[in-house]
């Protein structure tokens, strides 16, 4: 039996609004991302960088960056789906976290400029350390919480008719589920840290647990944008709403483990880990094959595609594509070479991709005008290729011992091949960015107000 699956919009202006903030938000958090790799050129630019003045400013500026375009982004787009999903019983409640996010956002980004400094590339949550950007962080983590808690108390529920809205609001609401056990899990390493661990090592383990179980969250909610940019493409799923329902389950129940997990190790112990890597390692793939299988059959069988969600359709496509390159690349890893890199940057594309298709399809429910012309059709496709090119060539130099975090003669390039690796790496990720850069232009263009004319 084959569906179109779709949520159902409130027609409630407040929802509108609050769901336009949540996606301003994450639309500025790119922009100010982009920003700070500007600076970060600028930071190793002869004679500019000796007017910067902050110290080791490359890697302070590189931590923002990264907080921005994966963090908050991802975080910030899950607002989005979440307020979308309202039921209108609170409306007020849903403005708090909105006000506490976006205002964390901001110190995050205004920290380097008021001082702080002294950066450590932890993995999932780089830090900054100083009270200044611990404090815009915890506000913002608040904010994100307090989100969720509204989403589990005042979302639509899902309904006695299964339905295929019904199946995408349960994959809404497994999203708060795996959201909810990522904070805990934060709350829970902080807990049980030992105190003479420090530094970076410290920042690794209080986020490692949490950063795993919050890349579920992220997946599912990838799964319910694939889902609905296929209904909306005209792309009938060869799949009926009780099996995408059983579906989203299977994608959840890994991350119940998570407190199994410091149940049984210390969170100093190599045990707790690898039991968060192997979690998401082969718990991740549950739902995202069997999920992805289906709408690739679906995709290639689909007679009828509309014409005017092309943007959306060509967004799917790659993130369906980006998503798998990235996950059988981590099957590949062995040791700490740049194929950790490649197969997370391929995942993360994978659902990035999905939430940009996803905006240019709520924009004209919003209130504004629908993105269209040539670089609205072609921006997913120039962005998906080049990051395509990126994570390939990535993994390949991987392949061949290229280590992770090191760059120039570190890198050890040796053989032809490695080189023109590493140089068709470079041009993806200009290609990548350049696509990153329309998509931005394209929103900001759909979103401006309108030119009124003057008599």
């Amino acid at each position: 039996m084959a569906e179109y699956y779709s949520l159902d919009i409130s027609a409630d202006r407040t929802i509108h609004r609050q769901t336009t903030a949540w996606l301003i938000l994450a639309l500025a958090s790119l922009v100010i991302g982009g920003l700070f790799v500007i600076l970060i050129v600028l930071s190793r630019t002869p004679g500019i960088q000796d007017i910067i003045p902050w110290v080791d400013f490359f890697k302070t500026a590189l931590v923002i960056h990264v907080d921005m375009t994966v963090l908050v982004w991802f975080l910030a787009f899950a607002g989005v789906f979440w307020s979308l999903n309202n039921n209108g019983s609170c409306l007020s409640c849903g403005w708090v976290p909105i006000f506490l996010a976006a205002t964390g956002m901001l110190g995050i980004a205004a920290s380097p400029f008021l001082g702080a400094g002294d950066p450590l590339m932890n993995n999932y949550v780089p830090v900054l350390q100083d009270p200044i950007f611990f404090v815009a962080l915890g506000i913002f983590g608040l904010g994100f919480t307090l989100q969720i808690l509204n989403g589990l108390i005042h979302s639509k529920p899902v309904g006695r008719f299964m339905d295929g809205s019904a199946a995408l609001r349960f994959g809404l609401y497994t999203a708060l589920i795996a959201a909810l056990l990522a904070m805990m899990s934060i709350g829970w390493s902080y807990s049980m840290m030992p105190a003479e661990i420090e530094g970076q090592r410290y920042y690794e383990l209080l986020f490692w647990g949490g950063g795993h179980v919050i890349q579920f969250t992220h997946t599912q909610l990838m799964f319910v944008a694939w889902l609905w940019l296929a209904g909306a493409s005209g792309i009938a799923v060869k799949a009926n709403p009780r099996l995408i329902l059983i579906l989203f389950a299977l994608g959840t129940i890994p991350v119940l483990f998570a407190p199994l997990i410091y149940l049984t190790y210390p969170v100093d112990d190599p045990g707790y880990a690898i039991s968060f890597t192997w979690l998401m390692k082969y718990g991740g793939g549950l739902a995202a094959v069997p999920l992805g299988l289906i709408l690739v059959i679906s995709i290639i069988t689909s007679s009828k595609v509309s014409d005017l969600y092309r943007a959306e359709r060509s967004a799917l496509i790659f993130s369906i594509l980006l998503f798998g390159t990235g996950g059988i690349i981590g099957f590949m890893i062995t040791g700490s070479n740049v194929r950790v890199p490649a197969h997370y940057h391929g995942s993360i594309i994978g659902v990035t991709l999905a939430f940009m298709g996803i905006t240019y399809y709520l924009l004209p429910r919003l209130g504004f005008r629908k993105p269209m012309g040539k670089w609205a059709l072609r921006q997913p496709a120039i962005y998906g290729t080049g990051q395509m090119i990126w994570v390939l060539a990535m993994a390949y130099t991987g392949g061949h011992g290229v280590q992770r975090k090191t760059a120039g003669a570190a890198q050890g390039l040796q053989s032809v091949g490695e080189h023109i690796a590493m140089g068709l790496m470079g041009i993806g990720g200009i290609i990548a960015i350049t696509g990153g850069v329309i998509y931005l232009v394209v929103v900001y263009k759909a979103m401006r107000p309108e030119k009124k004319l003057t008599t």
